[in-house]
């Protein structure tokens, strides 16, 4: 297993390229206005890096999830933020490890070209939580449709995004024997849907991050678009849950290096009492253990990434690269603001708009307690907490 930096150098090299012409002023603009940064995302596409999952039969190129998070990566370290455009990239294994050769055939190359988007995943619930198997979002089969009736909260990127992948409950859940059983996973067209059954209010934040709640009130959804068989929805999302957690961990190694690579240059540049204040080690030593803690942290990132690849069991490793990484991010995000000082707080450098949006990554998309419950219960074998 490779896990060097040098192993993906073209792939870098060639993301690094696209991301540099999006400079500091073009996210500053787009992070002032709340907008989406259409025009990044549209040179994603273009290029090819939005559809890189997807099978070269289909139209897209092929890539691993591994290679999908050096893009992730990539874009992140180049102080954009891949938060508007990673939904397709994780949401891409539900659909590919689990729908129809018929689904795949009529979607994949649409969403290879751009025609179409799979940006939006609606699985969490204002009363459920992380507690997934608790959603209160059903749906009926009636003859050739499923009657969908629910809400969900924080369904990100669904006003850019043509589809949507909705986890709703098909059994209820006394009727189950486990408790992740009786979910079933739709692919519900917006274009379709949206004032015919389905409504979503924007929910406004602290990141400029495009999510929304969503109700759906009598949402009539063909069977076909049922992903898999119904009732075996939970296990079905796990593959985009995992992805997510892997690619996100990602995002978060590509921030670390931000905050350290311009931490490093403001203390090398930054002179106060007639010396570099690089040349204290109060100011190196925070610095150099944060780039430490990141390089760490990135090992078990391709670990997961690898086990994903492979087809094998990762969601221990998922759990951990998630929060491994995102504290390292954290960790370097606040070494780098304390190295400019009053300077961080300033948006023309760009500290206080990536300490925003990486701070994200240590509640979602799993908060830090629940990853930690994870590995006691079923790593450690401790008791169940919940």
């Amino acid at each position: 297993m490779n896990l060097g930096q040098e192993s993906h150098t073209d792939l870098r090299d060639a993301v690094r390229a696209l991301c540099n012409q999006f400079d500091s002023a073009y996210w500053q603009k787009v992070d002032e206005a709340r907008a989406y940064p259409e025009a990044f995302v549209d040179a994603l596409t273009k290029a090819g890096w939005m559809s890189a999952l997807i099978p070269e039969e289909f139209g897209g190129s092929g890539l691993s999830l591994t290679e999908a998070t050096v893009i992730m990566e990539a874009i992140s370290r180049s102080g954009g933020n891949p938060g508007c455009c990673h939904g397709q990239m994780y949401n891409m294994n539900t659909l590919l490890r689990n729908g129809s050769p018929a689904q795949k055939k009529k979607y994949l190359p649409k969403i290879a070209s751009g025609e179409l988007r799979l940006q939006a995943m609606g699985v969490t619930e204002p009363t459920a939580g992380t507690d997934t198997t608790s959603i209160k979002t059903v749906a009926v089969k009636k003859g050739d449709r499923y009657v969908i009736n629910g809400q969900k909260v924080w369904t990100s990127r669904l006003q850019h995004s043509e589809l949507m992948l909705l986890l709703a409950r098909t059994t209820p859940l006394s009727e189950v024997k486990k408790k992740s059983d009786g979910m079933s996973v739709f692919i519900v067209d917006k274009r379709d849907a949206l004032d015919k059954g389905m409504s979503m209010r924007p929910i406004r934040n602290m990141v400029n991050h495009e999510t929304n709640e969503v109700f759906f009130d009598n949402l009539e959804v063909p069977a076909e678009n049922l992903v898999g068989e119904e009732g075996k929805g939970f296990r079905y999302i796990l593959d985009g849950l995992n992805a997510e957690r892997i690619l996100i961990a990602a995002e978060c190694i590509g921030d670390g290096y931000w905050f350290v690579e311009r931490a490093t240059a403001y203390a090398k540049d930054r002179v106060v009492f007639g010396r570099p204040i690089g040349q204290n080690q109060g100011v190196q030593f925070p610095i150099a253990e944060a780039y430490m803690e990141i390089e760490a942290a990135n090992l078990m990132r391709y670990k997961a990434a690898a086990l994903f690849d492979a087809k094998k069991h990762c969601g221990a490793e998922a759990n951990m690269a998630k929060h491994l990484c995102a504290k390292a991010s954290w960790e370097a995000a606040n070494v780098c603001l304390q190295t400019h000082g009053g300077f961080g707080f300033a948006a023309e450098y760009d500290v206080e708009r990536k300490f925003r949006e990486t701070r994200l990554y240590l509640v979602a998309p799993i908060s830090t307690n629940l990853i930690l419950s994870y590995v006691a219960e079923h790593v450690l074998g401790l008791p169940r907490s919940f």
